[in-house]
């Protein structure tokens, strides 16, 4: 089942958290009266921990938020809540299962019943580097979990996390993209503050990754970084983030679905720690709701006559 449950007539809940029955793994907001041909997504920041996870991590309290986009989910509610655009916030966290991996970018050596080599896929570069579909390592700390993963509990995950999470993508992308043409999706991420570039030059606020091109049309990323460059905002085009399975999986720029990848640095909207919201909260989400705006509008006229007409019938 695609959805479990709706909680209000602008919310739906979705999927299940293995061990945490009581809390759905994400919730879609605002898709079914979005005026904007947009979907803003947000798969690292779920913070629902269910209680045999956390005893299953070495150092769960290190461990834990540092494999979370911390509290970028309150800076997209804000987003969405000044543009109108279409809202998924994950409630899984990442340390259980990361939504911007294959399903089969799995470490198998993790795995205490793992298929035999010749039946299971050879793992993705991801997994190889530690963090794959279930990360298993963080840099500079070494391993994650005390013991294996059994093979049942990753299924389950996949199972109530990872495919009905995809799936509601793909059906909120095509709806938009009958109602307006296009549509666009704006995986949405933070990261740590990046080092100084090699010139000196400060280094960028935000990364907006396209796939090198492969994920979206030209005018939405020159939309993109043009609102950046006026607002005085330094960007980064793909490195060092170019865009993960979100954006191989779901864009299609022929069939008029876009996809963006967005990184901003934790310290724009968080306090000096990184761990709570900080002063430039409000002027971040301003910011960047500029950005949503401008780029929504790409996208309806990249959609030709289909958004004319459903905005003359909006009307």
């Amino acid at each position: 089942m695609l959805f479990a449950s709706a909680p209000s007539s602008d919310s739906i809940d979705g999927g299940s958290i293995p061990g945490l029955a009581e809390v759905p793994a994400f919730r879609l907001s605002g898709s079914a009266a979005s005026p904007v041909p947009v979907l803003i997504a947000v798969p690292h920041a779920g913070r629902a921990y269910p209680r045999a996870l956390l005893s299953a991590m070495r150092d769960a309290e290190y461990a834990a938020p540092r494999l979370e986009d911390r509290l970028v989910d309150a800076l997209a509610r804000e987003v969405a809540r000044a543009t109108g655009a279409a809202l998924l916030v994950a409630n899984a966290p990442r340390a259980m299962l990361d939504l911007n991996r294959a399903a089969d970018d799995v470490d198998w050596e993790m795995i205490a019943d793992a298929p035999v080599m010749t039946t299971r896929p050879a793992p993705g570069r991801r997994a190889r580097s530690g963090l794959g579909l279930v990360p298993r390592r963080l840099p500079g700390r070494g391993e994650i979990w005390r013991g294996r993963l059994e093979r049942s509990e990753l299924e389950a995950r996949i199972a109530g996390i990872h495919t009905p999470y995809h799936a509601t993508i793909d059906a909120v992308l095509a709806d938009m993209r009958a109602r307006w043409g296009a549509a666009l999706l704006i995986d949405f991420h933070s990261m740590p503050p990046l080092a100084a570039r090699a010139s000196g030059a400060p280094a960028a606020e935000f990364v907006i990754g396209d796939r090198f091109g492969g994920a979206c049309d030209g005018a939405l990323v020159g939309a993109a970084f043009a609102h950046f460059a006026e607002n005085g905002r330094r960007a980064a085009h793909n490195r060092p983030y170019a865009g993960g399975y979100a954006l191989e999986r779901h864009a299609a720029p022929r069939r008029g679905i876009h996809a963006l990848q967005l990184e901003v640095d934790r310290g724009a909207y968080l306090d000096p720690s990184l761990r709570e919201p900080g002063t430039g909260m409000d002027d971040t989400a301003a910011l960047l709701a500029g950005w949503v705006r401008r780029l929504a509008d790409e996208a309806a006229l990249l959609g030709g006559e289909r958004a004319t007409d459903w905005a003359v019938a909006a009307e």
